[in-house]
């Protein structure tokens, strides 16, 4: 068993037999780092809802532009991505040191996986850094006691905190505010929170099926209405557009040679079903 970079130990081995919800959104990006229990459920979510792979690409688009938005418009240059999943482009690292090669990013997960893709995570600019912390979000404590935190980000410092697809895999909104409380309480005031998360309020039925299909696997998942989500973000300064459609919150303007002859297609901020939201700890 190998020994992680604070010598911990770290597991090996890995269940291919038991769908991964890391493995799964690699699946519906069209990675390759995936297994068959994997597919299985990715191509039974889809069932429930077709777009689902358009959704998880949205998403991920998401993360640049919040990344873009803390870097150049508040001045963050301390990122800390829980539930980063399998590395695929645009990484938080690369959006982040591309605006600014000194940004520093730790990033969390609890799949081996990642684990092993770690190095993809590191591979910084020599201004800035980059590490990696094997541990699950469910135990807080274990990431902000983990020796590679202190070592890569100075926490007097305003950071981003950033849950990304993530809070739908804790049942009991209880859990999310301690959770929430005690990563919000470790960063100081000026620093931000960024979430995305998925809802049932644009396709119920839907939803439904995707809750049905994740809990049969033996995956939790809890998706959470527009007032609950905001909610998570209580005492803390919304960023505009506040609890918006992942697809609405921010987006780029039109690409540049857009004319009126040739217009981008619209496209219903509510056909990919998650909530995203950003806010300034006080």
């Amino acid at each position: 068993m190998p020994m992680s970079e604070q010598g911990g130990r770290l597991p090996v081995e890995i269940d291919t037999t038991v769908a991964h919800e890391a493995r799964v959104y690699d699946y519906w990006l069209g990675g390759k780092d995936n297994f068959a229990a994997d597919r299985a459920l990715g191509d039974v979510i889809a069932e429930h809802i077709p777009t689902i792979k358009t959704m998880a690409r949205a998403n991920r688009a998401f993360v640049g532009r919040a990344v873009r938005y803390l870097v150049q418009e508040c001045g963050i240059r301390q990122f800390l991505d829980i539930g980063t999943g399998i590395p695929t482009s645009g990484n938080v690292h690369e959006v982040a040191q591309s605006a600014e090669p000194a940004s520093r990013v730790v990033y969390v997960d609890n799949d081996p996986i990642v684990l092993a893709h770690a190095r993809a995570l590191m591979a910084s600019t020599d201004e800035g850094a980059t590490r990696f912390i094997f541990a699950d979000l469910h135990d807080p404590d274990s990431i902000l006691s983990d020796p590679a935190l202190a070592e890569t980000l100075d926490l007097t410092q305003p950071t981003a905190v950033m849950l990304v697809a993530v809070l739908m895999y804790f049942r009991e909104n209880s859990e999310v505010e301690q959770v929430l409380g005690k990563l919000m309480d470790a960063v100081p005031s000026g620093s931000y929170l960024t979430i995305t998360h998925p809802t049932a309020d644009f396709d119920p039925e839907a939803m439904a099926g995707v809750v049905a299909s994740a809990e049969q696997s033996g995956i939790p998942f809890q998706p959470r209405d527009q007032d609950e989500v905001a909610a998570l973000f209580e005492g803390m300064d919304l960023v505009e557009p506040g609890v918006a459609p992942v697809l609405a919150w921010r987006p780029d303007p039109e690409p540049a040679g857009i004319t009126k002859l040739h217009p981008q297609r619209e496209v219903d901020p509510r056909s990919a079903y998650y909530w995203a939201a950003m806010a300034r700890k006080r």
